[in-house]
């Protein structure tokens, strides 16, 4: 279930911001953070939020309440370049940057499935075998203490 947001017109830097506010959180709690949020992207967030719920409404089946934001991605987007005159007819370059992001939801139940490594499982019976009498040390002879005369 995801949303995707292409050419906004902020710094990917700035838009990161905000996006990790609400990752990892329930769609609600999410929402809320964003309607009393003072950043300019917090407003773009909130719409791509209600369409990510949207389309796992009419697409999934899926209730708004059983949603949380797995995850937030902002990529870099189109770099507009603009110069700006300066002193003894120079001119020096200014970067409009845009930002694409990305929005994932999934349902609370659900969880990445873990896999095994079967080679650490082989390694962990080989590490229990028996050890054998030749490779037994003796124990060392604690090391006597100097005495010195006053």
């Amino acid at each position: 279930m995801k949303a995707s947001l292409k050419n906004y017109r902020q710094s990917p830097r700035k838009v990161r911001l905000v996006a990790d506010l609400i990752k990892g959180k329930s769609v609600e709690a999410a929402d809320q953070e964003l309607s009393f949020l003072v950043k300019r992207a917090a407003l773009p967030f909130q719409k791509l939020l209600a369409s990510a719920v949207a389309n796992a409404r009419q697409n999934f089946g899926v209730e708004k309440d059983n949603l949380i934001v797995s995850d937030v991605r902002v990529d870099k987007g189109v770099v507009l370049k603009r110069f700006m005159p300066r002193a003894m007819g120079r001119a020096s370059r200014i970067n409009k940057r845009s930002s694409h992001v990305l929005l994932v939801l999934s349902e609370k139940g659900t969880k990445k499935s873990e896999t095994r490594n079967p080679k650490s499982e082989t390694k962990a019976k080989t590490e229990k075998a028996p050890k054998s009498k030749s490779t037994v040390t003796k124990a060392k002879k604690p090391a006597k203490k100097l005495e010195t005369k006053n």
